[in-house]
């Protein structure tokens, strides 16, 4: 039996990214927390925590405090059916769930789920940010509970729930249109044009211009890791990109962006995997999300 103190301060280390940060979290002393680290890593017989601004977890460390997630839910979960158990202190933890979700749904839609699953629960939630195509790899690592992610292959010990499509178009200013596609979105063109894109691993304005030129072309790009900043970058002509058509919709009804090509939207299939283990709270946060899909995403 692993002693829940000592996990605890493994967990709570990991979330805030530092001993000292814990340390206030659990009103102990960093060098309390220190021990307990210390103490879990003896009795393992395993590194937990990769010491560093911030602290980060090995991947022992990290399935250890999904354990510990996981073991906080249920417990709240049991005091939830049963109010004659006593009753945590008011400064004690609240019950955490780790999920990994790209940055455009939680731009578009996500906070809804949040905000629907909050109605009815009280445990947080801490989100963990990446692109759709790799958020099922905290997944396999054991970082998170659960993923908004493209991959429609359940991951090993996980269900996969398709969630709907996000749909994206591309768009610009209708001055950097002017400047930079006067004579119509060509192959030519896109390589003169800036781009933009959320990361290195953001290939949506490739694969728009691949389904629609039939080439590949290289787009000289700028890299704004941010959903509003990428539409501010598109409205104030910075470049073009494929922004969420929801964000998108209004300006483009006020003029403010255009599509390059009109009517050629990209749609981005979204599943939504969670791990199989029969976990009440996360079945509650599944429906959450499925609600707030169903009314934001394409079908």
């Amino acid at each position: 039996m692993l002693d829940q103190s000592l996990l605890a301060a493994v967990a709570a280390v990991a979330r805030e990214g530092s001993f000292e940060r814990a340390a206030r979290v659990l009103n102990v002393t960093p060098s309390a927390v220190s021990q307990r680290v210390r103490l879990l890593e003896e009795r393992i017989g395993a590194a937990l925590i990769v010491r560093g601004q911030p602290c980060k977890t090995t991947e022992i460390g990290a399935r250890l405090c999904r354990h510990a997630e996981l073991v906080s839910a249920l417990e709240a979960e049991l005091r939830r059916e049963l109010p004659a158990l006593p009753q945590e202190p008011a400064d004690a933890l609240h019950a955490s769930l780790r999920i990994a979700v790209n940055a455009d749904s939680l731009g578009t839609w996500f906070v809804e789920a949040m905000a629907d699953f909050g109605r009815e629960d009280a445990t947080l939630l801490s989100l963990t940010l990446d692109d759709e195509d790799h958020t099922a790899q905290w997944l396999r690592r054991g970082h998170v509970l659960a993923a908004v992610t493209s991959l429609r292959a359940p991951v090993q010990g996980c269900r996969s729930r398709r969630l709907g499509a996000l749909r994206y178009v591309a768009t610009a200013s209708p001055a950097f249109v002017r400047r930079w596609f006067a004579e119509g979105v060509t192959a030519a063109a896109l390589s003169r044009a800036p781009s933009l894109v959320f990361d290195r691993y953001d290939r949506l304005q490739n694969i728009w211009v691949r389904r629609h030129l039939r080439r590949e072309v290289h787009l000289p790009a700028h890299r704004l890791p941010s959903t509003r900043a990428f539409l501010d970058a598109a409205l104030a002509g910075v470049g073009w990109g494929m922004n969420p058509w929801a964000l998108a919709r209004p300006h483009l009804h006020s003029g403010a962006l255009v599509e390059l090509i009109p009517g050629t939207p990209l749609d981005v299939p979204l599943q939504w995997q969670v791990t199989r283990l029969q976990v009440p709270v996360l079945e509650r946060l599944t429906r959450s999300v499925a609600r707030a899909a169903a009314a934001a995403l394409e079908p």
